[in-house]
């Protein structure tokens, strides 16, 4: 190699799912701007990104945790027993700590929100890639709040009883989401989102619907740590 070369830098392979054009294509541009990385591929849900991974050969996944036909938990879940040895990161809008500790439950190495600022996004990837665990700063944030205000979890609180799509639909009620909304949100019926409710009003020992999103709300604020 000649003095004048530049030394050729191993770009890392970066794979995206999520259901948004213009958010795959915001990803694809901040990617392209890091020498050390680039973009092999990307998914709009669950199935798409299962059927290209093998030949895209990625070292990370950026998963949204919203997919059409799917649930980015479900996803997260799939690719720890096809894929052990892939990182994974989500890249959300839901910003509170009970979704983020579900999404590690579920397999993944780091957690960060899409309002945060493009570097940030990219130090969360580089973190997940050089082995590390990354929590996004909104969330340390509130997990140091929930400690210090002496907010422990008990086995009776909602994320430990609920399953992860009741706790979606209880999250959506808490935000004062209508069924439709939620349906809409959720890609499912809005009978669906009844039988959810329902499953929720048992576990949760509560009445009404409106007792569910009453407990909804004030569970949203003890997640804010307000």
């Amino acid at each position: 190699m000649r003095n004048d070369q530049k030394p050729v830098v191993a770009r890392r392979r970066v794979f995206f799912v999520d259901d948004h054009p213009l958010v795959r294509d915001w990803l694809a541009n901040l990617v392209a701007l890091e020498a050390d990385l680039e973009v092999c591929g990307h998914a709009e849900d669950a199935e798409a990104a299962l059927l290209a991974l093998p030949k895209a050969q990625p070292d990370v996944v950026v998963v949204d945790l919203s997919l059409p036909r799917g649930s980015g938990l479900e996803l997260l879940k799939e690719l720890r027993v096809q894929f052990p040895t892939l990182r994974l990161l989500v890249l959300s809008m839901h910003d509170e700590v009970s979704v983020a500790e579900r999404a590690f439950r579920a397999g993944a190495h780091g957690y960060a929100v899409k309002n945060e600022s493009s570097p940030r996004i990219i130090e969360a990837i580089r973190a997940v890639l050089a082995g590390n665990f990354y929590t996004s700063s909104a969330l340390v944030a509130q997990l140091a709040g929930r400690v210090l205000g002496g907010m422990a979890r008990s086995g009776g609180q909602p994320e430990q009883l609920l399953s992860d799509r009741e706790l979606e639909v209880f999250r959506m009620r808490g935000q004062g989401r209508s069924a439709k909304e939620i349906a809409d949100l959720m890609r499912v019926s809005v009978k669906t989102v009844g039988s959810y409710d329902e499953r929720i009003k048992t576990k949760l020992s509560l009445e009404s619907t409106n007792e569910v999103i009453r407990e909804a709300v004030l569970w949203q604020e003890r997640q804010r740590g307000l």
